[in-house]
Parts: C-alpha cells; structure tokens; sequence
C-alpha cells in the first residue's frame, strides 16, 4: 500500500516540478529515490539510484545514442547549410500567403518526416510563419499550434518510416521496424493532419468574423536573436534550461540565412535519402543478408530488434555524409555546425534516459506490481487499449512522448509483446499503437516542447494553448483510437 502510494505521489511531484521548469535530470533520479524511501525500504535508497536508476539510464543510451545524435547532426546540417529555408521558402511561394496555415503545417511536415529536430524546425520556421501570418491577417496565436501541428503529431508518431526517436524506441521491444503497420499509419496521419487543419482554419475564420487579424505584437520577440526568448512576465510556466537551449539554437538557426542559396532540389535530396534508403535497407538489403555469422560472433545480439535501428542509423549517416558534400565550399563554419549539432542531442537523450531510470526504479518497487496488474487488466482480450493507456499516461505525466514510451515498455513491454501473441495481434500494429498513444498526452502544459515553442513564439499558455492542446492531443487521441478499432477489427495493415 506504501509503495503503491509512493510511486503515484512521486509521478505527481515529477509532473508538478517540471511545470515549474526544473530539470528532469535532477528530477527524475531525486523522485527515484525518493519512491524507494517512501515505501519504506530506507537502506535500498542509495543502491536503487547507483545500480537500477544507472543501469537503466545506461541501457537506455546503449541502444538510442546514436539515434539522438545522428538526429540532432542531420538537422542542425540542414538548418544551418540553408536547405531547411529553402524547403520552407519553394512551399510558401507555391502556396502563397493566403494558405499561410497549410503553407506552415506542410513546411513543417516535410522537415521533420525527413529527419530534422522540431526544435530545429521550430527554430527555422517562425521568422517565416509570422511573416506568413501577419500577410494573411491571421492572428498570431495560432502560430505555435500550426508549427505543433506540422511537427509534433502525424510525422512523429504516425506516418511510416519517420525517424523520429519515438518510431525508434518499439523496435527492440516488438523485432519491428520504422515502417510498422504502413497503411494505418499513413490513416491515422490523415485524420491527424486533416482534423489539424480544418480545426486552425475554423479558428481563423472565426477570428476574422470577429475583427481579430494578427494583433499587436512586438516583432522582436521570438525573432531578434538572443534577445528574442525571454519569460513573459507572470508566465511561470518557462523552463529556464529549455529556454537557454532556444537563445543559443536560434541565434544560430538565426546564421542560415547568410549562407549561399540553396536550390529546393538539392535540399530535398538528403529527406530522401533518410527514408529511401531506410526502406531499401529494411525490405531489400537485410533480408537478402545470412546474419549467422554475426549471431555467432555476438550470440548475446538480438538480430531481429537491432535491424530496424541500424536501418535508421545508416540512413541518417549517408544522409549527413551527402548534405555535407553537396554544399562543400559554401558552408560558413562547419566545424562549428557539427559541434553545435553534438551538443544538441546531449539534453535531450538524457533526459529521456533519466526517465527511463525512473521507470526502472519504480519497476522495482511491490506497488508497481499492483499498478501493472490493473493496467495489464484494462482490456485482457485487447492489449492496445491497455497500451494505448499507458503510453499516453506516462508520457502526460513525463510530459514527454520518449520518455513515456520508454518508461512504459522497459517496464512493460514484455508483457505486452506476450499478450499480442497470446491474443493473436500483429507486434507491427502494437508498436504503431504504442507511438501514436504516446503521441497523445505528451503536450500538457509542462512539456518541455510546448514551452521552448512558446518562448520561441514570444507567446503564452494563456493566449495559445488551448488551440495547441486541440491539434495535439485530442484530435492525436481521436486518430490512435480509431487506429485500434480498425487494427481490431481487421489486423495490421
């Protein structure tokens, strides 16, 4: 009973002191602890942190590091070498800035489906979005539920072959691939996108039914450089650490448009690479390949759940190598690109790895027995809805869609893969599932994303929010559910 009251007493206080902008870094191991002490088992206190946190925290980065930093790289070498501008510029031109939402939804979209950081795209896209805009006289407001929409939904958690970390993380854990269960994918990313759009399309007509256009703003805020992220005043919701990570990203993103123009062909080339050669290695090359050897050579080596990151690891190194050689001669400082995308991927991987210790810790504990019993028990004859839950749960409350996934199957995943097998479901539409949910709850008011857009955007929970929760996480929710009747109903396709 202690225990069990331990873990949700300490999930809550986790939730709570990362509204108020402390690092999940520190949080994670603190509540940790914490839980193990509340339960009663003062002396185990220290070794759960040193062994079972470390460890898990360690396991975590054995299998993703090279997936966060290759991410990270990739998209700083396409904000900084100009192609991320010159994608966005060849949309809003084709558009026009009478479809200033779509133009931004799809800009965005396209970025991040071929691998850029949202961060990243976040970054880059608001100088054009609120151009966009204010030429459009749609009310500024809308701009971070636009960008949310582009990067933070359907090409996260939805579309096939995306290598967005989210898509990543099922894999070991179901022998899946990015590619999971393509066509309710590719479904529940329309739903997403569709139900996205026309909801931030209604919302501008109303506005425009009502007098409202862009509004007054100062136009330095979010834009002019350093200076530009700053927390409004009264707005406690600002994450200090994620907002330092703005200034120094923007400021560089800011450098890109001084470097030589790039054609909207030859930035594209690179998105391409990153899923055509993932798919090519995922349906051609690897399953033409005797892996005998190597299992010999590594009999500790799970073939199956390594192939779809090692996909996705080549993919990304290819695409890097290729960006780097088509602008040979025009980038301003490389070197300093490079470095600036390595030390991107740092906060990120260990903040989702400090999470997964956490979720070991709290693994360990007799209460969490208790609570994986009830949620196993959700749907005994469906594990979706029950994973649909606890993916969506725990990335609410971590404020965080990686976090949550993780969290959820290291301690889980097992037992999830056993009942899709027991129940006769398909592991590919389990991992889709699983992404999708996760996709849901993980931007309330404390996600570390929703607040670096905010600052990003010189705009607050109160004037945004409710229109970004809406493109987020309930039409994300109404998509994942629809997902699960049809998987139900007519298996993974």
């Amino acid at each position: 009973m202690f225990s069990t009251f331990a873990i949700i007493i300490t999930l809550f206080l986790l939730m709570f002191f990362a509204y108020r902008g402390y690092s999940v870094l520190i949080l994670a191991p603190i509540m940790a602890t914490l839980a193990v002490f509340l339960s009663g088992d003062f002396l185990s206190s220290i070794p759960a942190y040193t062994d079972v946190f470390m460890g898990a925290l360690s396991g975590f980065l054995l299998k993703f590091f090279p997936i966060f930093l290759l991410g990270a790289l990739f998209g700083r070498l396409m904000a900084d070498s100009g192609a991320a501008t010159a994608i966005a510029n060849t949309v809003v031109e084709k558009l026009g800035a009478s479809k200033a939402i779509l133009a931004v939804i799809l800009v965005c979209a396209i970025l991040t489906y071929g691998g850029v950081s949202l961060f990243v795209v976040a970054f880059a896209i608001y100088p054009i979005a609120k151009d966009l805009f204010k030429a459009a006289d749609i009310p500024k407001r809308l701009i971070p539920a636009a960008i949310a929409l582009g990067s933070f939904t359907f090409t996260m958690t939805a579309l096939p072959g995306t290598p967005a970390i989210q898509n990543a993380i099922p894999i070991p854990y179901y022998n899946t691939n990015v590619f999971a269960a393509p066509i309710l994918g590719i479904i529940g990313g329309t739903i997403m996108f569709i139900g996205g759009w026309l909801w931030l399309q209604s919302r501008a007509r109303k506005a425009n039914a009502a007098g409202e256009g862009y509004g007054q703003h100062d136009d330095d805020v979010g834009v002019g450089g350093i200076d530009a992220i700053k927390e409004p005043a009264g707005d406690t919701t600002n994450n200090t650490a994620q907002n330092n990570i703005a200034k120094s990203n923007l400021a560089t993103s800011s450098a890109m448009h001084n470097t030589h123009q790039t054609s909207f062909a030859i930035a594209m080339i690179p998105l391409v690479l990153v899923i055509a050669l993932n798919a090519l290695l995922t349906y051609a090359v690897f399953p033409s390949l005797d892996f005998s050897g190597l299992q010999a050579q590594f009999p500790g080596l799970n073939i199956d759940g390594s192939l779809g990151l090692w996909s996705i690891i080549i993919s990304l190194v290819v695409a890097c190598i290729v960006l780097i050689v088509l602008r040979i001669g025009h980038w301003n400082n490389l070197q300093k690109t490079i470095n600036r995308g390595t030390y991107d991927s740092m906060l990120p991987i260990f903040n989702t790895a400090s999470e997964v210790g956490y979720g070991a810790v709290i693994a360990s504990l007799a209460g969490f027995l208790i609570i994986r019993d009830n949620i196993l028990n959700l749907s005994p004859n469906n594990p979706l809805i029950s994973e649909a839950v606890a993916m969506t749960t725990l990335a609410g409350i971590t404020g965080s869609s990686s976090g949550g996934l993780s969290i959820a199957l290291s301690t889980l995943g097992d037992d999830y893969l056993r009942m899709a097998v027991e129940a006769g479901i398909d592991p590919e539409l389990m991992h889709r599932v699983a992404v999708m949910a996760a996709g849901g709850l993980d931007t309330l008011p404390h996600s570390g994303a929703v607040i670096t857009l905010f600052a990003i955007c010189g705009l607050t929970h109160k004037q945004s929010y409710l229109n970004l929760a809406m493109v987020t996480m309930v039409i994300p929710l109404i998509a994942v559910t629809s997902i699960i009747i049809l998987g139900t109903m007519f298996g993974s396709f």
